[in-house]
C-alpha cells in the first residue's frame, strides 16, 4: 500500500509541470499591449457617440426602421462597452451586461462628438432620421477602419477575437445603414 501511494505520488509530481503547460491550462495569448489599448480607447470613443445618438433616437426617431436599428445599436454599443471595460481589469469574468451609465458615455466625448449629438437632438421629425443615419453610416465606417486597422497589428487573442465579431457587425450595420439611407432619400 505504501509503494502504491508512493508511485502515484511520484508520477503525480512529475505530471503537474507537464499538465499545467497543456494549452487549456496556460495563459497563451499574448498580454495587452499598446496596440490593444490603442484599438480599445478607438473603439470607446467612436462608439460612444453611437451609442449617445442612438440612445436619443430610441425616442425620437419617427421612422420605425431607424427606430429599430437604435435599439439594436444601443444593445451591441452598450455590450461592446461592457466587454472592452471588462477587458482592461483584472479580476473574475461576470456574465451580467454592465451598459455604460450616460456620464461615462459623456466622459467619452470630445467637443466635436458633442456639438455633433448637440445638433442631432435639435433636430425632429424626418431631418432627425436622415441626420441620425447619415451620422451612424460615418461613424460604421470609422469603426470599420478601427477594427481593420487592429487586426492588422493586434497579438491578444481574445482581443482579435472581439475584433473579429465586432467588424462583422460594423459591415452589416453598415449594408443596413446604406439601405436606410436609400429609403430616407
Amino acid at each position: 500500500m505504501n509503494r502504491r501511494t508512493l508511485l502515484t505520488s511520484a508520477v503525480f509530481t512529475a505530471a503537474v509541470p507537464a499538465f499545467l503547460s497543456m494549452p487549456a491550462f496556460a495563459q497563451t495569448a499574448a498580454a495587452p499591449g499598446e496596440a490593444e489599448k490603442k484599438h480599445a480607447d478607438e473603439t470607446k470613443k467612436v462608439g460612444s457617440l453611437s451609442l449617445a445618438a442612438s440612445r436619443v433616437a430610441v425616442e425620437k426617431a419617427s421612422d420605425p426602421m431607424v427606430k429599430e436599428f437604435a435599439k439594436w445599436e444601443v444593445a451591441e454599443q452598450e455590450t461592446i462597452a461592457d466587454i472592452l471595460k471588462s477587458m482592461e481589469t483584472e479580476g473574475k469574468a461576470e456574465g451580467a451586461l454592465k451598459p455604460p451609465t450616460e456620464p461615462e458615455v459623456e466622459a467619452m466625448l470630445d467637443a466635436e462628438a458633442k456639438s455633433s449629438l448637440d445638433k442631432l437632438k435639435a433636430s425632429s421629425g424626418k431631418e432627425f432620421d436622415k441626420a441620425y443615419v447619415t451620422a451612424q453610416l460615418d461613424g460604421h465606417k470609422k469603426l470599420l477602419t478601427i477594427q481593420e486597422d487592429y487586426l492588422k497589428v493586434g497579438q491578444n487573442r481574445e482581443h482579435l477575437g472581439v475584433t473579429k465579431l465586432a467588424r462583422g457587425q460594423i459591415k452589416e450595420h453598415i449594408d443596413h445603414l446604406d439601405m436606410l439611407k436609400s429609403k430616407a432619400g
